[in-house]
């Protein structure tokens, strides 16, 4: 713990900081080093003048140490915190939770207050575990967003260890994109075996509402619940590349979804706990009969999520069939995989037990509900609903993926392993048992950072040939083949010529995806038309080097109907058609 500074030389040393002509600050960018005389949060609450940030930019280049974080830092304006990688070894910089002089934790890394503002973090380590090796199991979390309709970026970041929620959120109408980060571990105690979660609503079934939720590229390992847990009507809700594997529960809470892409994603060893016969019976993780737990889950609406989503109340059966034909949900190309080692223990755990009671109710891809609607002769009640190419099959991950994570032990590595907590748990005994995937510990030097690469980077690279996506890229996370960031608006290949594909979703409400390539590099004009020909927006205008894109277009301001958008780029020309449908 750090020496108690009084409040008049932090504010001393905060001004010498910000004196024009500095190396900290540059063009409204703040350049902080990790300090051992200021935490990170009293660095950015004590740049502020009437309230406001000085600065919209901080850049952290430490790499060599990490930075403590003494108290929640808390963001109310439009603001990027931006980590500058190791520049041999791609190290991110870590922001530690520390321990305060009562011997508490903090809980909280970032809240958001600013409605209508942006957010942005990029390429940090977020490490719950403080420097006494323990961390906040009560109340951890990456990120929280308490106003609404907030844009949150999070791009190249680790979540380590957070034990409560990774992002969640207790507001509406915010766009969240999550993008080719890592979020590992945090299944604590068997107590507490379906949390954390990647992203959580907050306060109560239904409460919030999203416009967009978009998460790509990301690999979850050892995180309880898994990806999502979001029960209000989400207008657009992409998730796609992802790797999920050994997860405790989860992995979605989302059966109510009105429009998603849920593509390309990898499931292994998740939902390791199953349920227990009052959970089946009682629909512990979903809201309507069937009750079998499954990675995918699919319900009728409700009639509040009806009624938003045709925009009046419901007014009888055919206002609910109205608002069931909207819907528009894709699941093609995802691998899913129970280990024998998993399958096993499940089968020796139900045949030696001697009443149904102590049964691990197992989980499937999909349940029979589901299942029904996505086949072609319920075609005219849910037109929008398109599943294929989704196969069950080992993906070939290294050992200590497939079998050494699953092996009992009670080193701080692993825990007591994957099978002896879901034993605990199943129990009812387990009070202090934990699960990590080669748990991240804290070193006793002053320089000490997180492991890096990742452990679990030599493991996560699978070795089955045969898997196939719909986009070329590897399945699950590319970033374990290529050790790259991918960006959702440029695919790294060059094209043979250029295109304009057609938006999807369509028709939408409010928000769709434009997908384009440039065969050279080109001025590029993409904009939107109403059918009197009266331009209505603006997508892209300037100069873009030659690659694929996709450009979100948000048709929030506009009205009901048919319009039109046209590229171009170039001596390339091209027009096509969409329905925005509120």
């Amino acid at each position: 713990m750090k020496a108690l500074f009084t409040t008049l030389v932090l504010l001393v040393i905060m001004a010498l900081m910000l004196i024009p002509g500095q190396s900290y600050a540059q063009s409204g960018t703040l350049v902080v080093y990790a300090n051992s005389s200021f935490s990170i949060d009293q660095i950015i609450a004590n740049d502020q003048t009437s309230g406001v940030q000085n600065h919209s930019v901080y850049k952290l280049v430490s790499t060599d140490t990490t930075y403590l974080l003494e108290a929640t830092i808390t963001l109310g304006q439009s603001v990027q915190i931006v980590g500058v990688p190791d520049s041999k070894t791609g190290q991110l910089p870590c922001i530690q939770a520390d321990v305060l002089n009562d011997g508490s934790i903090p809980g909280i890394f970032f809240t958001l207050t600013g409605q209508g503002t942006t957010v942005q973090l990029d390429s940090l380590y977020l490490l719950g575990i403080a420097p006494n090796n323990s961390n906040n199991t009560s109340a951890g979390q990456g990120v929280q967003i308490s106003a609404d309709s907030i844009k949150l970026w999070v791009d190249n970041c680790v979540f380590d260890e957070m034990s409560q929620f990774d992002i969640a959120f207790s507001s509406n109408w915010n766009k969240i994109y999550i993008e080719n980060s890592k979020f590992r571990n945090g299944i604590d105690v068997a107590s507490a075996y379906y949390v954390p979660e990647l992203l959580r609503s907050l306060n109560g079934v239904g409460a919030w509402s999203t416009d967009t939720i978009v998460i790509k590229y990301n690999t979850l390992l050892g995180v309880a619940m898994g990806p999502v847990v979001t029960t209000g009507i989400t207008h657009y809700f992409d998730f796609s590349h992802n790797d999920v594997v050994l997860t405790s529960k989860g992995p979605f809470w989302s059966e109510q979804v009105v429009n998603a892409k849920l593509d390309n994603n990898i499931f292994y060893n998740t939902y390791g706990v199953g349920e227990t016969h009052t959970e089946y019976i009682g629909g512990w993780d979903e809201i309507k009969p069937p009750r079998i737990p499954s990675i995918f889950y699919f319900a009728t609406l409700d009639s509040t999520k009806a009624a938003l989503l045709l925009g009046h109340a419901v007014n009888g059966p055919l206002d609910y069939a109205a608002a069931e034909a909207l819907r528009k949900v894709e699941v093609k190309d995802n691998v899913y995989f129970w280990s024998s080692g998993l399958t096993s223990f499940w089968n020796n755990w139900n045949d030696t037990n001697s009443t149904l009671y102590d049964s691990i109710y197992t989980p499937v891809f999909m349940n029979s509900q589901s299942d029904s609607m996505f086949l072609s002769i319920n075609s005219s009640i849910w037109p929008g609903f398109v599943s294929s190419g989704n196969v069950n099959v080992d993906p070939g991950f290294g050992t200590s993926i497939s079998s050494t994570a699953l092996t009992p032990g009670s080193d701080t590595t692993y825990g007591v392993g994957f099978l002896a907590y879901i034993a605990a748990v199943r129990n009812g005994t387990g009070t202090t048992q934990s699960y990590s995937y080669k748990r991240t510990e804290v070193g006793t030097s002053a320089s000490w950072m997180p492991t890096w690469p990742l452990p679990e980077s030599a493991d996560l690279k699978y070795s089955n040939t045969s898997l196939v996506s719909t986009d070329g890229l590897p399945v699950g996370d590319p970033y374990w083949f290529t050790h790259e960031i991918t960006g959702i608006k440029t695919v790294t290949f060059i094209p043979h010529t250029y295109s304009l594909s057609q938006n999807y979703p369509n028709p939408f409400n409010p928000t769709t995806q434009i997908n384009f390539s440039l065969e050279k590099a080109s001025n590029v004009s993409l904009a939107v038309y109403n059918v009197l020909g009266q331009k209505v927006a603006n997508v892209v205008n300037q100069f873009m080097q030659a690659g694929s894109y996709i450009e979100n277009f948000n048709a929030t301001k506009l009205a009901s109907g048919i319009y039109f958008y046209r590229i171009e780029a170039g001596d390339f020309v091209s027009v096509k058609k969409m329905v925005l449908m509120k």
